[in-house]
């Protein structure tokens, strides 16, 4: 079956006025001249959209995916597969948001490694925030550090279902040695959105605390990344 073509046409089959182009111009004159905060997050995701669809209206396309995923870090979290089921979202739009979302989280990591990361926690949950929250199954990830506090390394350690992680306490606990590492931060989402730490959660964290004392490596904390918030470990008193 044929794709329709993104090119408006009239009933004789020649091309109709493009009547969002000055809508475009405007856009992007407001956005120079009164910078982002000037504009709705509808108003970006435009922005972003008009060089992937040129030919289409992107507007209610924008506001229809902030609706379907609530927020600008819904829309780029989600997969591929349900960028396209919005309306005038093929396989190559949804992609190119998806190369947005890499970006974004590269930029975070890069901002990480610039820095000592207990002086710059807000920018340690932003990272974990972009490249987790929206994630559909839960992720184990561990934030591997020097002993000044520098990222040597951030692994996606186990991938799960919608709601549990196998974690292997001397897989993590070996890696870190291997990387020489003399502390870490376990990080892992709850796609349900709530972050309050399980019993599991608990019990996985200590027992990997438990093997990680006696080699003199840290555990600064356990972050749980929810859509909506976050849970820490150390914050609750649970280290």
């Amino acid at each position: 079956m044929s794709q329709p073509s993104d090119t408006p046409t009239q009933s004789s089959g020649t091309p109709a006025k493009v009547h969002h182009a000055g809508h475009r111009d405007r856009l992007r004159a407001r956005f120079r001249e009164a910078g982002p905060d000037a504009l709705a997050d509808y108003e970006i995701l435009e922005l972003l959209l008009f060089r992937s669809l040129p030919r289409r209206d992107t507007k209610p396309i924008a506001k229809d995916l902030l609706s379907a995923f609530g927020s600008l870090a819904g829309v780029f979290g989600a997969t591929e597969k349900r960028l396209t089921e919005i309306d005038g979202i093929g396989e190559s739009v949804a992609n190119d948001l998806k190369v947005f979302h890499t970006l974004a989280t590269r930029l975070g990591k890069h901002a990480l490694q610039q820095k000592p990361l207990l002086s710059s926690w807000n920018a340690v949950l932003d990272y974990c925030r972009t490249a987790m929250a929206y994630e559909e199954r839960e992720q184990f990830r561990v934030l591997f550090l020097d002993k000044k506090n520098h990222l040597i390394a951030d692994e996606v350690q186990q991938q799960g279902t919608v709601d549990h992680t196998p974690v292997y306490p001397r897989e993590v606990v070996k890696r870190a040695l291997e990387l020489s590492a003399t502390a870490l931060i376990l990080v892992h989402n709850h796609p349900s959105g709530d972050p309050a730490p399980s019993q599991a959660d608990i019990e996985m964290t200590a027992k990997i605390a438990e093997i990680l004392t006696p080699l003199n490596i840290l555990m600064h904390d356990h972050i749980i990344i929810g859509k909506h918030g976050h849970a820490s470990f150390k914050a609750l008193n649970l280290l």
